[in-house]
């Protein structure tokens, strides 16, 4: 299993295919786009599934997501998904998009094995969308959340984040809009992860922020007694159901103590916490000749025991509400979301 010293156990593993992106959200990077990964330090489609095999029949691993960059763009992923579908035990599996190309591949998704899709869009005005991603791919993204939902990968759920002066005015239109679709949605704080390195906590929308502004319009109380455990968000049931809306506080609210993930970076690292400055190195070990090693069996072995070491070494929280904290050198679509 990937234990920690803290006594937790990572059973959901993010999967970063890419760190490319095919929007420029002004939150995550410049207009001009990033200095992609070299393609020969991405991981291959076999190497991705080799990891997914070993985190999940060696390490405990029951939950896989799928992200970027924009996973959609990684030519292999319906027949990443299927493969990994295979396995056995079979892992959930989920991918988080920004739904651009979703209304073509939805269904072959869903044949190959994928359970349910988040999608991002933090704005349905295509003036505030334009904005926001410097990209007028707004229809796009309203075709691929449709598709997903009539592809039945469901529940469909919607990432948005509210930033200060451009959208935060309109989170009451949002949940309307998730509500009259049957999508489920979800705010996110701005994390500081923004490959400008731009983020300010003042010009940060607060959780209290989201919420004041939902009960402008609708009555919200939690969604039953019971903790959120490891899930990231905080549920609410809009005028009592059967409606809901999450808000994920990941600065104000964090939710440390009870955290699952581990992440695998598109060019094979490792990362214990979204926000760690260090990473563990899989990719080499992976590349390693197997018959050094003894074998297949032995190799994978190895990889298994990097992977705990890394967990092991999982400090208790992420330190972002600390005065002292220091952003991640890579950005969000280098790390996987």
């Amino acid at each position: 299993m990937l234990l920690d010293t803290y006594g937790r156990t990572a059973t959901d593993l993010r999967v970063s295919l890419t760190d490319r992106c095919n929007l420029r959200c002004t939150y995550c990077m410049p207009e001009e786009g990033l200095d992609w990964l070299a393609k020969s330090t991405l991981l291959t489609d076999d190497e991705i599934v080799r990891l997914v095999r070993i985190a999940v029949t060696r390490l405990g691993v029951r939950e896989v997501r799928f992200t970027g960059g924009e996973p959609l763009l990684r030519p292999g992923l319906v027949s990443i998904v299927q493969r990994c579908a295979a396995l056995d035990p079979r892992p959930e599996l989920s991918l988080t998009t920004n739904g651009i190309g979703l209304e073509k591949v939805a269904p072959a998704l869903r044949d190959a094995g994928l359970d349910r899709v988040n999608v991002s869009i933090d704005t349905v005005d295509p003036e505030t969308f334009h904005r926001l991603t410097r990209r007028r791919r707004l229809d796009d993204v309203l075709r691929g959340l449709a598709a997903a939902h009539d592809a039945g990968l469901t529940p469909v759920k919607v990432n948005s984040v509210l930033m200060r002066g451009v959208n935060d005015d309109q989170a009451p239109d949002l949940l309307a809009w998730a509500m009259e679709h049957g999508y489920e949605l979800r705010f996110i704080e701005q994390m500081p992860l923004d490959a400008q390195h731009g983020w300010t906590r003042r010009e940060m929308v607060t959780a209290e922020e989201i919420l004041t502004s939902l009960r402008s319009r609708w009555s919200l109380v939690p969604e039953g007694d019971a903790a959120r455990g490891s899930a990231p968000a905080e549920r609410w049931l809009v005028d009592g159901g059967p409606y809901r809306v999450g808000v994920i506080g990941s600065v104000t609210r964090p939710f440390c103590g009870a955290c699952d993930r581990t992440r695998l970076t598109a060019d094979g690292q490792i990362r214990n916490c979204l926000f760690a400055r260090e990473e563990t190195d899989l990719r080499s070990a992976l590349r390693a000749d197997p018959a050094e090693l003894g074998g297949i069996e032995q190799a994978d072995e190895r990889v298994a025991e990097l992977w705990r070491a890394a967990m092991w070494g999982k400090k208790a929280g992420s330190g972002i509400d600390d005065p002292t904290f220091l952003q991640p050198p890579r950005p969000m679509s280098a790390i996987g979301g």
